[in-house]
């Protein structure tokens, strides 16, 4: 299900901005979904079962429970599933935020293994920021975990979300089957809703480094067996990356005692960058750029 633009007139509180971005985002929501091969919509009560189980599939948990799926639901929350045909492929969960009105927290996005490249994630993400704005809402937030390559890229490259915060341990000790014994930090994206995504031939959207993403001094970069490797930073430097390792979720199955190296290594030379003010400008070969404000 597409959201409705038609609809947006009726719905209190919502801004003229809100309206003049739907029509668009509604649109962008309905070709990423032509494009996967899916229809993305409300779960029924009698599939957040079935939601259940394709997130257990992904982390060894059920990161949100059917009740609390249902729950969620009926409060107004966004509770969706992408469907090809009658087969679940994704979910996605969020809940309204602070500031309420504003603002919705996304919980978590579960792709069914296999289908990663197919877009299916796109199509959630398109659908939320058309639902969203629909509803009058700016903004939608969620966490990630900053050494996972590809998340960051997906973030950062294609919808264009600023990072506000880098969140050391934020959940604790996990005990899923992705998490477990590996820390849980993680950067809070937001993204802002009443703009442009990326274009595909934007830096933002580049994957591989320009001429400009090559000068910047390295905090972190992977030695040639594949470890973090500190420097001390150009002071003067206005673009500074770090280096993450290009597949972490087959590091922590191979090599644990590395993956944690990389954490505690991301951790000290990104959190302190982002804590002093620098912006996270992009992320490209493996790398986050961060530029002064």
């Amino acid at each position: 299900m597409t959201p409705d633009p038609a609809s947006a007139s009726a719905v209190p509180g919502q801004s003229a901005a809100t309206r003049d971005w739907l029509p668009r985002a509604a649109e962008d929501a309905r070709a990423a979904t032509e494009r996967a091969g899916v229809t993305v919509r409300p779960l029924a009560t009698a599939e957040v079962g079935e939601a259940a189980r394709l997130l257990e599939s992904i982390w060894g948990t059920a990161a949100v429970e059917p009740p609390l799926m249902v729950a969620l639901s009926h409060a107004g929350a966004y509770v969706v599933g992408a469907f090809e045909g009658d087969r679940l492929r994704g979910v996605c969960v969020g809940y309204f935020s602070i500031p309420l009105g504003v603002a919705l927290h996304s919980h978590v996005t579960g792709v069914e293994p296999g289908t990663g490249r197919r877009g299916v994630g796109m199509a959630l993400k398109l659908h939320q920021r058309a639902w969203c704005l629909e509803r009058g809402l700016t903004r939608v937030t969620w966490t990630f975990d900053p050494l996972v390559s590809r998340n960051a890229a997906f973030n950062l490259n294609r919808l264009g979300v600023e990072i506000e915060e880098y969140l050391v341990d934020f959940y604790g000790e996990m005990s899923d089957g992705v998490n477990a014994g590996q820390g849980s930090d993680r950067l809070l994206a937001s993204w802002p809703l009443d703009r442009d995504l990326p274009g595909p031939s934007s830096p933002e959207s580049a994957e591989h480094s320009t001429d400009r993403d090559l000068e910047a001094s390295a905090l972190l970069t992977t030695t040639d067996d594949g470890r973090p490797h500190p420097h001390v930073p150009d002071p003067t430097a206005r673009l500074l990356s770090v280096a993450v390792p290009p597949d972490v979720e087959a590091l922590r199955r191979t090599d644990p005692q590395a993956a944690a190296q990389w954490r505690g290594s991301v951790r000290g030379a990104l959190a302190p960058m982002i804590q002093s003010g620098r912006r996270v400008a992009g992320f490209h070969d493996h790398r986050y750029l961060l530029e002064t404000r």
